[in-house]
């Protein structure tokens, strides 16, 4: 089933946030291992508002439109679901891990928030980069 017309932007704008999301946690790691704070916290706060964007855009595409379903078939199936599965579930874990992180961040809480840090930046780091990777197996490789 095709996507209505009003709603056919938002997979690409949601992949293109998701995008985004991932060269700013990138850049945002690359700064902190450089010792650059205030461009660390500016990065990773910039990151945290196109993530915050993302996941708006997402809800609201969703309830307008609901699922849409994978069209690949043979050994593609099982990879998809997979990626969509560890992504999907992750998703769910890396809202309120963001939230603790930015929170121990804030409030100079800089040793909590290091070592809470080392688990929510690769996690984050996959839930953007999957979620880049399910737009195109869902909407370019393999849609009809």
């Amino acid at each position: 089933m095709p996507v209505p017309a009003e709603y056919a932007i938002f997979p690409a704008l949601n992949a293109t946030l998701n995008g985004i999301s991932t060269v700013l946690l990138l850049i945002g790691h690359w700064m902190i291992t450089r010792g650059r704070v205030a461009q660390h916290r500016l990065i990773m706060l910039t990151a945290v508002a196109t993530s915050t964007l993302f996941l708006i855009s997402y809800l609201y595409y969703h309830a307008h439109v609901g699922d849409v379903r994978f069209q690949g078939s043979g050994w593609i199936r099982p990879v998809y679901f997979t990626i969509l599965i560890s992504h999907v579930l992750l998703a769910i874990v890396i809202v309120p891990l963001v939230l603790v992180t930015l929170t121990r961040a804030l409030r100079g809480r800089f040793e909590k928030h290091r070592a809470i840090a080392r688990w929510t930046y690769p996690l984050w780091l996959y839930v953007s980069v999957t979620g880049v990777l399910v737009y195109f197996m869902l909407y370019r490789w393999f849609a009809t």
